[in-house]
């Protein structure tokens, strides 16, 4: 007989737990790094956003973020190895464009200062 083994409740739990967590951190230094940009305007500010202060953050939210929706599934009944395989593939290329995404806001941040991300100004 088949049993159906425990979902991973607490890795559900561990894994938004550690992305939120990350995600506040990650919020806290990117403000601090563009008020410093703010007040300096030097474009090794800039730089040093896309540096490793803000990579670790952004790591861990990529890492929580996968643990959730490996576990998630899991909790479905999908198979471990299968859970995984999806979660890291989702994971991998929703954080490579969102990286993309804030890489190229930073750069037009730095160009066109406050202004030219600003959207109530289209228009």
């Amino acid at each position: 007989m088949f049993v159906f083994p425990e979902p991973p409740y607490f890795f559900l739990l561990a894994g938004l737990l550690a992305g939120i967590t990350s995600g506040l951190a990650f919020e806290a230094t990117l403000k601090q790094l563009v008020q410093e940009w703010s007040i300096s305007r030097s474009t090794r500010t800039i730089a040093y956003l896309q540096g490793v202060q803000l990579q670790l953050p952004f790591l861990g939210i990529c890492i929580g973020i996968c643990i959730f929706l490996a576990s998630g599934l899991e909790v479905f009944g999908f198979p471990t190895s299968l859970s995984y395989g999806v979660a890291i593939i989702l994971t991998l290329f929703t954080g490579l464009l969102i990286w993309s995404q804030l890489s190229k806001l930073l750069v037009q941040l730095e160009r066109g200062g406050s202004r030219s991300i600003d959207l109530d100004s289209w228009g």
